[in-house]
């Protein structure tokens, strides 16, 4: 035979079918029970390390003509809505000690958002602020929180450190009534539902976890106490320390190369890497800022998520690691064998140029193998950062590979993985928050809507909605969350829509006498029917996706089925809304009006 007659080798066949050896390696019977609640022992990782202790207020009894849970964005976007068209008779009730939901928990060093500032820090233009870098620090994106709580005045509205206890609809009086781990009990029409999805950190059940004797916190309550510096300034504390760290996202992707600075000792535990490519930021420049056009946000809001769901605008406003990425975008139903091949190569030569740049980068042969991210683009979220890599090369930072099965035991000394337990000074779990958990075990309370019913039990098997925000039963409780509604690469540009939209049904329902409403049985089904159709499209790719918060951690349940993200571009979720509120007949609804 000579070498003409061998058959040619496929790249993107053998690529997936590593993929698929990847994947199975990951997979898991137990899912998201994998992960553990700050109860018990464990208790004190949940704590508030940002408030002093002891803080104490009288109660507040009052009635409002709605109560918004969480002071995340969500909320404080849902705030200036409300205010906007009229309404400033609203109560915020928010867990932390001041506005800013996730990048209020989030301090660890080294954090910043993936997304560029000057469309994820929302209302720059109402405020006046101009980021200082293209990807703005943790620090600064919280204090923009602050920034929009003092410009449209809502401190006043909010209740911090306070975490709600119950809340019943009263069918007499078709009101909510409310009461909150501080003894507040507040009537109000309407009750808005803003808890985010970064806020409910996820502890890992490891076996043996109580047993470590050393140091351990969670990235998202940080020690700061224990490690010295801050967010902004070097952890001089740590220069004798062997520090561990489990979970290699996109919080591990900004941690290690911090780590990798300041601690005698790093190792980092790997179940799957991160898909790692370039950030290159830098200082905004004042010139270009000072020349933007009013509504210039809005615009490049809606370019960006445009061009990363391969849309394809006409310019690329914003040309980062993202809108080069998801540009072609694989996650839609090809129409024929030839464009799924095509689809299926564009996505291989991303990932390989991912793969590609992790042999550029880390030296050691051995650990760049193990490094390489083996799925497709968007089985996870890609991490943009241009000093994780590069941290393998330092003398004390160690990659300990679990090929696929996670840490799954941990000793008195530290994690034991291969028979061998490594002794740590300091253990720090990078496990993220839930995502794609139940909306009731993630907002910490169960609201007992028409009849006496727990939202938990009518969404017993998964969530039941119009539009991810009304549901049956449950009259005026209005839903911001991903389930069963949109999702973007840019979080905060779906939460501008669903507070926009949100906004709009208590103001309409205020301006034309409606005393209630909620979804149909009928509409929730139609518009689960929607999801499902829509998602079509990424059955398949997503079968060969490698467990991790996008697909559940691989769970296969009817709950869920129910519990998906819209799968299409956020646009067009968006499209939906509009649609439906430029319609002005709120199909779909049960309405009582006075």
């Amino acid at each position: 035979m000579t070498s003409d007659q061998h058959p040619q080798s496929d790249p993107l066949a053998e690529a997936q079918e590593r993929y698929l050896r990847e994947r199975e390696k990951r997979m898991r019977d137990d899912g998201l029970a994998q992960y553990k609640e700050f109860t018990g022992e464990y208790e004190d990782f949940d704590r508030d390390p940002w408030v002093e202790p002891g803080f104490t207020r009288e109660p507040v009894e009052e009635d409002r003509l709605a109560v918004i849970v969480g002071g995340g964005f969500g909320g404080m976007l849902t705030s200036v809505e409300l205010a906007r068209l009229g309404i400033r008779d609203f109560r915020i009730i928010e867990k932390a000690g001041d506005f800013g939901g996730t990048w209020y928990w989030n301090r660890y060093p080294g954090c910043m958002c993936d997304v560029e500032s000057y469309t994820y820090m929302p209302l720059l233009e109402e405020t006046g602020y101009m980021p200082t870098e293209k990807y703005a620090s943790a620090t600064e994106i919280f204090e923009h929180c602050q920034r929009i709580g003092n410009h449209f005045d809502l401190y006043p509205h909010a209740l911090f450190q306070t975490e709600m206890d119950t809340a019943e609809w009263d069918e007499a009086e078709n009101r909510w009534v409310i009461t909150t781990s501080r003894g507040d009990r507040i009537r109000a029409k309407f009750l808005i539902t803003a808890g985010g999805i970064l806020h409910k950190a996820k502890l890992p059940g490891i076996e043996g976890i109580e047993t470590f004797e050393g140091k351990s916190f969670h990235t998202a309550r940080w020690d700061y106490d224990y490690t010295g510096g801050s967010a902004t300034t070097p952890m001089d504390k740590l220069a004798d320390k062997r520090v561990g760290i489990i979970g290699t996202g996109a919080t591990a992707v900004q941690v290690v190369p911090q780590l990798a600075r300041t601690a005698k000792e790093v190792y980092v535990f790997q179940r799957t890497p991160s898909a790692v490519g370039v950030r290159d930021n830098g200082p905004t420049d004042e010139e270009w800022f000072a020349s933007l056009e009013p509504g210039w946000q809005e615009e490049r809001m809606r370019n960006f998520t445009a061009a990363v769901t391969g849309e394809k605008p006409e310019r690329d406003l914003v040309g980062d690691g993202w809108t080069k990425i998801l540009w072609e975008n694989t996650n839609i139903q090809a129409e024929s064998p030839e464009q799924r091949r095509e689809l299926d190569e564009a996505d291989f030569a991303v990932m390989a140029e991912l793969r590609q740049r992790v042999e550029d980068t880390v030296e050691d042969p051995d650990t760049a193998e193990k490094l390489k991210p083996w799925y497709g683009k968007h089985c996870k979220r890609v991490c943009f950062h241009d000093d994780y890599l590069p941290a393998f090369n330092e003398p004390n930072v160690h990659l300990v590979d679990t090929d696929g099965r996670g840490v799954r035991e941990i000793g008195p000394k530290g994690p034991i993985v291969d028979g061998v337990e490594y002794d740590l000074d300091l253990l720090i779990f990078a496990s993220g928050f839930e995502v794609t958990t139940g909306l009731v075990r993630r907002l910490g309370f169960d609201p007992v809507g028409r009849n006496g019913t727990a939202l938990s039990e009518r969404w017993s098997d998964g969530a039941h909605t119009l539009h991810g925000v009304l549901t049956a039963e449950f009259p005026n409780l209005l839903v911001i969350s991903t389930v069963q509604a949109g999702f973007g690469t840019n979080f905060v540009h779906f939460l501008s829509e669903s507070a926009r939209h949100v906004a709009w049904l208590v103001a309409t329902a205020e301006a034309e006498g409606i005393v209630s409403i909620e979804a149909t049985p009928e509409a929730e089904d139609e518009w689960l029917m929607v999801l499902y159709g829509v998602a079509m499209g990424l059955a398949e790719y997503s079968a060969t996706c490698t467990p991790g918060y996008y697909n559940s951690e691989g769970s296969r349940t009817t709950e869920g089925a129910r519990n998906l993200v819209y799968p299409g571009s956020l646009m067009h979720y968006a499209g939906y809304l509009q649609r439906w509120r430029e319609a002005g007949d709120m199909a779909g609804t049960t309405v009582v009006r006075s």
